[in-house]
């Protein structure tokens, strides 16, 4: 007898930037582990301006792809991949990083949550469970965490994950103004201003000479910060 299908529909959004090392293998699992699940699914990779052969690749895996004519930033990336799954009437979506640090099986672990029906937004927290991750960068990933809570009063473990899940309430209702890596932390504070209900979950994030070298560093997280605090004053002026 054949599994019964479950009726969401999850779109799995890979943003991506010059991934041409990465792509095919992170479309690979994402295929072979979804696949085996119960779940609909469609991948929809945004390519982000890439000078590389990130989209062809993609396109070649046999996978939905979006095209940004220049590069806008990640999170400018992502909102494509959202908007395209709630345009589209998907039941839920997931977001994952294209260098291969995540592992499909908690992206398929975070659906499963957020079927559940108990939140809205759930972040895969890197921090839970930090093995391989430099001191540094938990350093970074913590500190940032700290200026979300203390701008914006929303409190995680791993602000800056690009591991989420989201509700189709969440791809109704949340949006945000950047468009660069401080997205992470500005889309929590929207999703607090829309009332969404935040959670996390542990993830085991993969640590490689590659992804490590196409992460943020320490020093980006000035910038970050600078950003975020300008458009909490902007906001405040206007209140």
């Amino acid at each position: 007898m054949a599994a019964k299908r479950n009726s969401a529909r999850i779109a799995i959004v890979i943003p991506a930037y010059n991934e041409a090392e990465s792509i095919a293998q992170v479309i690979r699992e994402v295929q072979h582990v979804f696949g085996s699940s119960a779940y609909t699914y469609t991948i929809v990779v945004v390519d982000d301006g890439s000078k590389d052969a990130t989209a062809q690749l993609a396109l070649d895996a046999g996978v939905h792809v979006i095209r940004h004519i220049i590069n806008i930033g990640s999170g400018g990336a992502t909102a494509t991949g959202l908007s395209y799954a709630q345009q589209h009437g998907y039941t839920m979506a997931a977001t994952l990083d294209a260098d291969g640090q995540h592992h499909a099986e908690d992206v398929l672990k975070g659906v499963r949550l957020m079927g559940k029906g108990k939140h809205d937004l759930l972040i895969g927290s890197r921090l839970v469970v930090n093995a391989g991750m430099s001191r540094t960068k938990r350093l970074g990933n913590k500190g940032l965490s700290f200026i979300t809570y203390l701008l914006f009063g929303v409190n995680t473990t791993d602000s800056q994950s690009g591991l989420r899940i989201f509700s189709t309430r969440a791809l109704d209702k949340l949006k945000w103004k950047t468009s660069g890596y401080e997205f992470c932390s500005e889309m929590l504070w929207r999703a607090k201003q829309q009332k969404l209900d935040i959670g996390e979950y542990p993830v085991q994030a993969i640590y490689t000479d590659y992804s490590k070298a196409k992460g943020q560093n320490n020093w980006n997280a000035f910038n970050i910060v600078k950003s975020l605090v300008r458009r909490r004053i902007v906001e405040i002026i206007g209140e």
